[in-house]
């Protein structure tokens, strides 16, 4: 006879504290739930501008180095070639960047913002310092950079 699903047996574990301290000992775990504090209001303060994490991040690239290409972008950011291009194009239909010729390579195009894609960075990266101080507030200026060298470290190769 099958056991009663809603009288469970006497020696069954009870949980009271959930234990995660192997899950809290994980790199990827902690960044992936710091990650998800931060992505979250992230997308919420980012929807009036339209830009999800990565427009920003190329948007941010090219208006900080204008004439930055494609190659230089995809290197930048660990984007792959083919996934660049739908991003640039759709940031170029909003009117945000443009293409100029390379001046010293002719096989390559240099991206440019445009004064709307300038004005709209200006506003979304105010909005975003805003938002990572609000993430961060529990952390000491001094954690802060710590911690961004420390990620930074275990992503970046130099």
């Amino acid at each position: 006879m099958a056991a009663d699903r809603r009288t469970p047996p006497r020696d069954l574990p009870v949980v009271e504290t959930v234990d995660a301290s192997f899950l809290e000992g994980l790199l990827g775990y902690n960044a992936r739930r710091a990650s998800l504090a931060v992505i979250d209001v992230f997308l919420r303060r980012m929807a009036p501008y339209g830009l999800r994490p990565v427009d920003f991040s190329v948007l941010s690239l090219v208006v900080h180095n204008p004439g930055i290409t494609s190659r230089q972008l995809c290197t930048s950011l660990g984007i792959l070639p083919p996934n660049l291009v739908n991003l640039v194009a759709a940031l170029e239909r909003r009117g945000l960047l443009e293409r100029h010729p390379h001046p010293r390579d002719g096989r390559a195009t240099g991206l440019h913002p445009t004064a709307e894609g300038r004005r709209l960075m200006d506003e979304a990266e105010r909005t975003a310092a805003a938002l990572e101080a609000e993430t961060a507030a529990r952390l000491s200026a001094t954690e802060l950079r710590t911690l961004l060298k420390l990620l930074r470290k275990v992503y970046a190769a130099d």
